[in-house]
């Protein structure tokens, strides 16, 4: 039985990687501080691994034997600058340790402010925001160290699953209960999203090609590239009601910013709402074959209903893009 160790599992990814590597007939060391939810605690081959990450010793012994290791530990937004390097490197010298394939959820921060249309694994890295530079640096570390073998899967925001902390459930659906999508603007904008289950299978069958993982790859999963208006749409119909678009409130969190650090780390990312972009994920699925693609309206009623804002029920699995 093939072993990964899922740092952060009681995040919003890890939530998802456990049951779907679970699934797939991996053993699971989920590494957390506080308890596993649960549904997750009751699957078969899922072992806590209960210690802090950054402390080497336990997390070094309980992690003997796994031949992957996936960083999925997020920092706050507010606290990318002081925690995600630490985090990061931990992950780093455990994989390197156990001669174990790293892989870490890349985003899209890396290509800087003034981000293109089509992003590919080969589009520059511009270091023009701090997230930016935090994530150029950590991918660096990953790609120079040596011997070690690692992958980015690069993707989008994420929506889906039973966590929270994403921009889907903290601003688009925080007031659909009152007939509004809250949309950072503008509409007619296309923004990568990734539906969590399906970028948890991408994981999962590129955990299954480690042997041809030697050295360091970047790859993108495409998931939902869709302008702000087709999601709106795709929410009304869901849901049968008209719904509102509402933007955030920008003026006022430029003004408070200086005050209140989460809100400066909103403001600093308002630029992936005015900058149309996607991925491209033809190296992916050269390795993978065609990744899991759930449908859009489906994608969304299980993400609502995983939420406890509407009632979904799964009608198709993921399908091929």
């Amino acid at each position: 039985m093939p072993t990964v160790v899922i740092l952060g599992a009681a995040g919003r990814l890890g939530q998802v990687l456990v049951p779907a590597f679970a699934a797939a007939g991996w053993r699971v060391l989920a590494q957390s501080r506080k308890p596993l939810p649960a549904e997750l605690s009751r699957l078969s081959g899922v072992q806590q691994l209960a210690c802090d990450a950054l402390d080497r010793a336990p997390l070094h012994a309980g992690a003997r034997g796994a031949s992957v290791v996936i960083n999925a530990l997020n920092p706050p937004y507010h606290q990318w600058e002081r925690q995600a390097l630490p985090l990061a490197q931990a992950a780093q010298v455990l994989a390197h340790g156990l001669g174990a394939l790293l892989m870490l959820p890349g985003n899209v921060y890396n290509y800087g402010s003034k981000l293109p249309v089509r992003l590919t694994p080969d589009t520059p890295e511009v270091g023009d925001t701090s997230k930016a530079r935090i994530r150029i640096e950590i991918e660096q570390r990953m790609a120079e160290a040596p011997g070690l073998d690692s992958v980015v899967l690069r993707a989008g925001d994420f929506f889906g699953g039973s966590g929270r902390g994403s921009w889907f459930d903290l601003v688009v659906a925080s007031r659909l209960d009152k007939g509004r999508v809250v949309y950072p603007r503008p509409l007619d904008r296309m923004h990568a999203w990734a539906y969590l289950p399906d970028l948890a299978q991408a994981f999962v069958k590129l955990a299954e090609q480690r042997e041809r993982l030697r050295g360091h790859h970047r790859l993108h999963f495409a998931g939902h590239a869709v302008e702000g208006q087709v999601l709106l749409k795709a929410l009304q119909a869901l849901l049968d009601k008209p719904l509102r678009a509402a933007s955030l409130p920008w003026p006022l969190i430029r003004l408070a910013a200086p005050l209140m650090p989460s809100w400066k780390a909103i403001a600093e990312m308002r630029y992936l709402w005015e900058r149309p972009h996607r991925l491209e994920e033809e190296a992916l699925r050269k390795l993978i074959g065609e990744p899991a693609h759930t449908p859009l309206p489906v994608a969304l009623s299980e993400s609502l209903a995983a939420l406890g804002m509407a009632p979904g029920r799964r009608e198709a699995g993921p399908q091929p893009a």
